[in-house]
């Protein structure tokens, strides 16, 4: 690998660069963008950079219990609930107790940081939703949810690459040309399944870690011999140079050290450094449009934590407190305008078990709870309709049941956000039902 996370090279600021600098690291390849994609790209001008909205995804990997993420407090399911969960359930009562939230819904404790975003009509949650396939394997759920063709596996590209593609060719159609440098990342893991077949997508680590190995002082040499080696008009050629590009803005652009606006706090840990990535890259004016973060760790089949402490309140606190530091960081940087593109949505392969195993632990199950946190963002309220614990309201007699099919979720942020003119094309077979008003 040319690009690597481990060599750190004296980074330039913004507030830095010299001539001779930006003439070595950007070749005749970035210098040929010209007039705005320069001015907005290189140096980050706010003026310049165009307004697209940017969707993070956010994959709860390993099956999140959204019975104890928005648990029922009151009513005659919290009865169920109390009755199926001895130890696992979050109570209403004592130190650990539910925040009280909406109806008869509350929040786990440990996500507290989100109330004041709920309160001010910035989260909106969505009960009861997911992926309506009969599996209970991880690596199939995930693969369903992220391909988004149904129970077809055959598919070559995942859901947000359909997404790109079809704002592609409606730009293309409208005679529009695309000025992004970074327009789909995936911070600190492998390329997700929602990416497969992408020509856009960057992985990485860190903005500051994405450069060259400078062993020897052999960099640029390294830029130049692989600027000649991606000469062709292939998608291979296209997708090289601009990892270059990309490469090259990062390495002269990215600071020392990367300062959280507004006194955000990220949470210790690599979740938090990979949000922290994503608010820097939307700061730099990338033309960035999807972005993906995992945060796994959910399978909790034994010691899930009694009466709304252990080991899943730490889980749910690094989720929580990393969203808010999100929101917060991404808020405090171009008055506003940064935050008001931004649209965050939360999700996981399926739910647990209504009753909690003999572990103290819940086991795989189906029905779950999505996350839309942003400005535009219809918050305040619990969507979906509520199907009930009781043993023949629950799918399989056993899990909470699925009345939101997950694409409705993104499909309403896709069109009624981020402007998709061809939903059929990301999720064929799928149709919207109607709005339920998640967005605006």
């Amino acid at each position: 690998s040319w690009a690597t996370h481990a060599a750190t090279p004296e980074s330039k600021t913004m507030n830095t660069i010299n001539r001779r600098g930006f003439m070595i690291g950007c070749t005749a390849a970035i210098a040929a963008m010209g007039g705005t994609k320069l001015s907005y790209a290189a140096f980050g001008s706010q003026e310049q950079e165009p307004d697209q909205d940017i969707l993070l995804v956010v994959f709860l990997r390993g099956g999140c219990d959204g019975l104890s993420v928005v648990p029922i407090i009151d009513g005659p399911d919290r009865q169920h609930l109390e009755n199926n969960r001895t130890f696992t359930a979050v109570p209403t009562e004592g130190e650990n107790r539910a925040i009280p939230l909406y109806n008869q819904f509350g929040l786990h404790p440990a996500m507290r940081p989100l109330v004041e975003h709920f309160q001010d009509s910035e989260l909106a949650i969505v009960h009861a939703a997911g992926l309506n396939q009969d599996t209970r394997s991880h690596f199939d759920a995930m693969r369903y949810m992220e391909l988004g063709t149904g129970e077809i596996q055959s598919a070559s590209t995942g859901w947000l690459t359909r997404h790109l593609d079809a704002m592609n060719s409606a730009a293309m159609e409208a005679g529009e040309v695309d000025p992004s440098v970074m327009e789909a990342l995936s911070v600190g893991a492998l390329q997700p399944t929602s990416l497969f077949g992408s020509e856009k997508f960057i992985g990485m680590n860190s903005a500051r870690g994405f450069r060259f190995n400078n062993q020897g002082g052999t960099v640029d040499w390294q830029r130049q011999t692989l600027r000649q080696l991606y000469t062709g008009n292939s998608w291979m050629h296209d997708s090289g140079r601009q990892t270059l590009d990309a490469i090259d803005i990062l390495e002269y652009g990215v600071p020392n050290q990367y300062v959280p606006s507004a006194g955000a706090t990220y949470p210790n840990g690599g979740f938090g450094e990979n949000l922290k990535t994503v608010a820097q890259i939307i700061k730099m004016q990338l033309g960035l449009r999807v972005a993906s973060v995992d945060l796994g760790g959910w399978d909790t089949h034994e010691s899930q934590g009694d009466g709304g402490g252990g080991y899943f309140a730490g889980r749910v606190g690094e989720l929580a407190q990393g969203l808010s530091a999100f929101f917060t960081d991404v808020s405090g940087t171009g008055g506003n305008q940064n935050i008001n593109r931004v649209t965050v949505v939360v999700m996981s392969e399926f739910g647990r078990s209504l009753k909690e195993n003999g572990s103290r632990g819940t086991d795989h199950g189906h029905g779950n709870v999505m996350l839309a946190l942003g400005k535009r963002v219809n918050g305040g309220h619990v969507y979906g309709e509520w199907p009930g614990l009781g043993i023949e309201q629950l799918y399989d007699r056993r899990d909470l049941a699925i009345t939101t099919d997950y694409r409705q979720v993104l499909g309403e942020i896709l069109t009624q956000r981020m402007g998709n003119p061809d939903l059929e094309s990301v999720f064929p077979g799928f149709s919207l039902g109607e709005s339920m008003g998640i967005v605006a």
